[in-house]
């Protein structure tokens, strides 16, 4: 007999939503659970999104739960779609599309979206909010177009947009109404503090402006104030605040008020339905926070689940700020009033503040800049309302010659096993010293995995780590050690002197031999060890596609709309009237949406859909300019000695050479070039992997440049006085980066890591090593073949790769 599982639908595939089924999936198995998100996306990080726009980590990076983690768990998913009523008399959902689903009960998780300030112009063209994945690729692209970016709003988001921008080389103002960054959080003296440092990092404010009206035509050009006082700007980023996302509440006859009102077991006034997450509001406060959204989940989880609980009392919120080294702390009452004893110290030198707030003699508030170890005490005590002591107040602020020196060692010590240590996902001290001491865990990486600390914000990190330094003791060391990923401790010189010595052939012997946790790897594993076996093995290494990222994949670069960018390659940047002919004509036929110049002097046909992707590679008979690859995208150049008047040398010749000899082969990241004819550098050879200048006695080699993210001048690294050494020179360089390289390392990294002398040591002062790494390339060079080339050649392979699209589309 089949027993009967209770219809659970959740309306939401966000933080809050997904956390609280986590939840219940820990305590029963008892429902038939189906979500709805209207994001084309799987559950993911939404704190992490500035990350994302600064370059520091990709959408799949910040992915919480896979795909494949609610097949596994017998979730239906539909992503993309909306919930637009609950009907309580036929007890089913309604989608946008008119799909009913039946259930016994529902959690409406629909979070909240951006407040777009009600001001003539905030529909135009470039003003967006910054709330979700779509926003932040918006974000991405207009970063490539334009200059000028004003993110109206300083705080928590305003600033995280800011600095992402100002990461992706914008020029950005941030125009607060207020004349302190945060307010909400911090007090002036740690608001200043913020603001000095991030005016260091570039970013500029207009603080105590009221804006009135979004200038421009179609697409904003600018902010116009209440002082009439006016902003250029070509993006405005909308980050004033968050509206709950009621309309499902509103539309169903749920009570609503500023959020969809529950009661301390997060039911609604519908029967079967609840509610958790920034679109709920409980006693009069809707939490914008990502703490008290778990923390709701937690107590709603047993409640359906039929657990005992506590009820839900409200939240003492705390905020954490980490942009590029700032750290900020805010927890409880932080602006000083009447009745309060402030204990505060101010360090100008080392750039750090702490402030607490005592009523009574009892901790309220607590604001910290600079040095936030402490946050995660300070917010316990607040909570538990202690009351400050000589002995509090000499762990917390330092007293005498060791000016609290030691502290921290006994603090994980004194706390009790039920005490949270992550308040994102519940997870308590006892949580974690139980898996490290009962299930042998030893990284931070691990206890992730297995409890969820520190996979949200990430602010309980240190004390996790004190925790398994803690637990473990003089094994912390050797067991702490970090590998490429969380799957191994392994580094990647020690991988590849394991596959060198034992022989290994592919990725799953690799990590079977060599003891990953993970048997089938991850993400960021399998795509560097397919690359070290290639690299070790250039004649018998059978490339594994399944190891590659989707843009390697589809030899095109995936846009946000699903479509695809096709780059052909113009070898130098230089093309024929017939190729261009041969491009207009496929953009015709297939529709392609736009046609872009690039800044490394190619074409790129922008909106290709997947399954034409074959047909117009045959139709173009170019080879690939590898966009996607982590190999050589481009060889800039400037017209050089054959046409300009100041060239000494043949730019275009050479740069064409270059890029004919080195494309297709796999390197540990992207890799661009520039020759210029000239020192008057039109090519822009300075922030190049490697850049080459001609001069009338040869010409001169640079490495380590980077014009993005992370941007960096390359180093001078050597001159030489012919075609043939530069092309030797060149090979050797770029056969010790693939050699030596950690994968996805940028050779602005590497040149810093490795040393330049040391480059230098093994390329130019020493021939013999020189001319082995050359002739290693060379060897490496005669394996490879353009594989879309191979593919269109092959009647069988390409029938084969149209089917597979087909199939996928």
């Amino acid at each position: 007999m089949t027993t009967y599982r209770e219809k659970l639908v959740v309306i939401g595939n966000g933080m809050a939503g997904i956390s609280a089924v986590e939840q219940i999936l820990k305590l029963t198995t008892k429902f038939d659970i189906t979500v709805f998100g209207s994001e084309p996306h799987p559950n993911y990080n939404r704190i992490m999104l500035s990350y994302v726009l600064e370059g520091s980590k990709t959408i799949d990076d910040i992915v919480l739960n896979d795909l494949q983690w609610y097949q596994d768990n017998g979730i239906t998913l539909h992503i993309g779609t909306t919930v637009t009523k609950i009907d309580e008399q036929a007890k089913e959902v309604v989608t946008a599309d008119g799909v009913r689903v039946p259930y016994d009960k529902v959690l409406i998780a629909t979070g909240s979206n951006s407040f777009i300030l009600p001001v003539p112009g905030s529909d135009k063209e470039g003003v967006v909010g910054f709330r979700d994945i779509a926003d932040c690729n918006q974000m991405l692209q207009a970063a490539k177009t334009y200059q000028k970016a004003a993110v109206i709003g300083g705080g928590l988001l305003g600033l995280e947009a800011a600095k992402g921008l100002v990461q992706l080389g914008m020029d950005v103002t941030v125009v607060h109404l207020m004349e302190d960054l945060m307010e909400r959080q911090l007090d002036h003296q740690a608001s200043s503090m913020l603001q000095a440092e991030l005016e260091r990092q570039g970013i500029k404010f207009k603080m105590g402006a009221q804006t009135a009206e979004l200038l421009g035509d179609e697409r904003v050009s600018g902010l116009r104030f209440a002082d009439d006082s006016v902003l250029e700007a070509e993006f405005v980023v909308m980050a004033v605040g968050i509206k709950p996302n009621i309309a499902v509440a509103k539309e169903s006859g749920i009570m609503v008020n500023r959020g969809i009102v529950v009661n301390d077991y997060m039911q609604t006034s519908m029967e079967g339905v609840y509610s958790v997450g920034e679109c709920t509001e409980h006693r009069g406060t809707c939490y914008g926070l990502v703490a008290p959204l778990f923390e709701q989940g937690m107590i709603l989880a047993k409640h359906i689940c039929g657990v005992e609980t506590a009820p839900y009392e409200g939240s003492v919120v705390s905020t954490k700020l980490k942009i590029s080294g700032v750290d900020v702390f805010s927890t409880g009452e932080f602006i000083d009033g009447p009745g309060h004893m402030i204990i505060a110290n101010k360090d100008e030198w080392k750039q750090t503040y702490k402030k607490i707030l005592l009523r009574e003699k009892v901790m309220v508030g607590a604001v910290l800049f600079g040095d936030i170890s402490d946050s995660a005490e300070l917010q316990k005590l607040i909570k538990q309302k202690a009351e400050m002591t000589d002995e509090l107040y000499e762990s917390l602020m330092g007293s005498g010659c060791c000016g609290g020196a030691g502290k921290k060692s006994t603090s994980v010590e004194n706390m009790s096993n039920e005490e949270i240590v992550c308040g994102c996902n519940g997870v308590t001290k006892g949580t974690i010293v139980d898996v490290i001491t009962n299930q042998g865990l030893t990284t931070i990486d691990e206890i992730k995995a297995c409890t969820g600390a520190t996979r949200s914000c990430g602010g309980c990190k240190p004390i996790v780590e004190q925790i398994l330094q803690y637990v473990l003791g003089d094994g912390f060391k050797t067991a702490a050690k970090q590998g490429i990923c969380g799957c191994t401790t392994m580094g990647r010189d020690e991988i590849v002197a394991e596959i060198k010595a034992k022989g290994l052939q592919t990725t799953k012997e690799v990590m079977n031999v060599l003891g990953w946790s993970q048997p089938e790897g991850c993400s960021k594993c399998r795509p560097a060890v397919n690359y070290y076996l290639g690299m070790i093995y250039p004649d018998s290494h059978e490339d594994e596609k399944e190891s590659r990222f989707v843009n390697e994949r589809m030899s095109a670069n995936i846009q946000k709309d699903g479509t695809y960018t096709v780059i052909p390659r113009m070898y130098g940047g230089v093309t024929t009237p017939e190729e261009l002919k041969k491009i207009a004509d496929v953009s015709l036929k297939y529709d392609v949406k736009v046609v872009k110049v690039t800044g490394g002097q190619r074409l790129d046909l922008i909106g290709v859909k997947k399954e034409d992707l074959p047909k117009v590679w045959q139709e173009l008979d170019m080879p690939s300019g590898y966009g996607y690859a982590k190999s050589l995208r481009t060889v800039k150049t400037c017209v050089g000695s054959q046409f300009c008047r100041f060239g000494t040398q043949d730019s275009m010749g050479m740069g064409a050479l270059l890029e004919r000899k080195f494309e297709r082969l796999d390197l540990p990241a992207k890799f661009k070039m520039a020759v210029n004819g000239c020192p008057r550098n039109c090519a822009e050879s300075c922030t190049k992997d490697i850049g080459i200048v001609g001069n009338d006695g040869g010409w001169e080699i640079f490495i380590g440049g980077n014009g993005g993210i992370k941007a960096r001048l390359a180093d001078s690294f050597c001159k030489v006085k012919t075609d043939e050494e530069l092309i030797d020179i060149c090979s050797a360089i770029i056969q010790h980066y693939r050699e030596t390289g950690n994968y996805l390392e940028r050779t602005s990294e590497w040149v810093e890591r490795i040393g330049l002398e040391e480059i230098k040591a093994v390329i130019v002062d020493n021939m013999d090593s020189r001319k082995q790494l050359v002739n290693r390339i060379e060897f490496a060079l005669q394996q490879v073949e353009d594989p879309w080339k191979k593919m269109l050649s092959d009647d069988k392979s390409r029938n084969r790769m149209f089917h597979r699209l087909e199939v996928s589309h």
